[in-house]
């Protein structure tokens, strides 16, 4: 038989550190517990630690695209989906603390699922939370993802799948991923469209709501709404 590896002595004692103490972890070392499911034979705290350097950090890493992840030479096809599937669980279970609930008694759990789904992107993104009667979350669905600095909104399009949907009220939310959220002259004109466009055919906007990584603006707190 061949000497063991040096690492598997190291990823024992990583996962039993984890069982006791799991937020005792590093960013580097949680990665590493995640990659060592995808490559078992292969030591991946190299790995861990490239990712941690070219995103910067543990959430920066999950919330990235599949492509730039794989662009990180050792991540292949495995590492990718075991990192994103991460993502998608920590998702679901933030949008279950939402969904059919009033969004009023879970606001905060809903900026922080709104945070986590689109405050990390590099792309700007445009999403729709449609509401029923009861201000209860009905469908949360992306419209249009742009460059850097811009996505395209049709404001008929948005009413239009509110009629769809049943839905008698809509939160609107996109992310900058300038990093700062403050509302540019195009997204207070695009929200006023929205809204009249809605109350024309008795769909009402509760608030519009621009996600960053660290923070976030609401047209109604600023009075925009």
């Amino acid at each position: 038989m061949g000497e063991r590896p040096h690492y598997i002595g190291h990823r024992q004692r990583l996962k039993e550190r984890f069982a006791s103490h799991p937020e005792a972890l590093p960013d580097y070392e949680l990665l590493e517990l995640i990659l060592c499911q995808a490559l078992p034979r292969r030591d991946v705290k190299p790995l861990a630690k490239a990712l941690i350097k070219r995103f910067g950090g543990f959430a920066e890493v999950v919330s990235a695209e599949r492509d730039r992840l794989m662009e990180v030479d050792g991540v292949g096809d495995s590492a990718a989906t075991s990192i994103k599937l991460v993502q998608e669980s920590v998702l679901r279970f933030m949008k279950a603390q939402v969904i059919n609930r009033p969004v009023i008694s879970s606001w905060t759990s809903l900026l922080d699922y709104c945070r986590a789904s689109m405050g990390f992107n590099k792309r700007e993104q445009f999403r729709v939370l449609y509401l029923d009667r009861k201000n209860r979350l009905i469908a949360d669905e992306v419209g249009q993802e742009g460059t850097v600095d811009h996505t395209p909104v049709y404001p008929r399009e948005v009413v239009k799948r509110a009629l769809e949907l049943g839905s008698s009220a809509v939160i609107l939310v996109h992310n900058h991923p300038s990093g700062d959220p403050t509302p540019s002259r195009e997204d207070v004109t695009m929200t006023q469209e929205i809204v009249e466009a809605g109350r024309k055919l008795g769909i009402q906007v509760h608030d519009h709501i621009i996600i960053s990584k660290g923070a976030h603006a609401s047209f109604k707190a600023l009075g925009l709404i």
